[in-house]
């Protein structure tokens, strides 16, 4: 991992305020890949006590974002679909996005989340559409 290169993607997606807000963290980028986290606060609890779904769906989609763009081509999803594995049981949510397939108009990607004890949480598939 190149240090340059995560501070570039950090400085970038400080602009998606709604994500880091919520406590995205981008933690490392290569070639078709990224790894973020979440600690977990009140704030991202359900009524239940479990963790949101749209927390997990955004760490998820924030995390195919990073993977997809940071070297500068722009990704956008089409569709997403989440499959919800177990509870949370940690204190922390690790996100890593992988690029499946990449062609000249269409991606796919698979992002899995855990949490810091290594309890599998949800698994998310993107099929995205690539800008240029």
């Amino acid at each position: 991992m190149n240090d340059t290169n995560l501070e570039q993607a950090r400085t970038f997606f400080q602009k998606d305020c709604f994500a880091t807000e919520n406590g995205a963290v981008i933690e490392q980028v290569e070639d078709g890949m990224a790894r973020c986290s979440m600690v977990l606060t009140r704030h991202h609890l359900n009524a239940v006590g479990a963790v949101m779904g749209g927390a997990l769906f955004t760490l998820a989609d924030f995390t195919f974002a990073v993977a997809s763009n940071w070297q500068g081509t722009v990704h956008v999803s089409r569709a997403s679909q989440i499959t919800f594995l177990g509870t949370a049981k940690g204190g922390q949510l690790i996100a890593t996005a992988r690029r499946v397939k990449e062609g000249r108009q269409t991606c796919y990607y698979l992002v899995e989340i855990t949490d810091d004890l290594g309890n599998q949480v949800a698994h998310v598939t993107v099929d995205g559409f690539v800008k240029g």
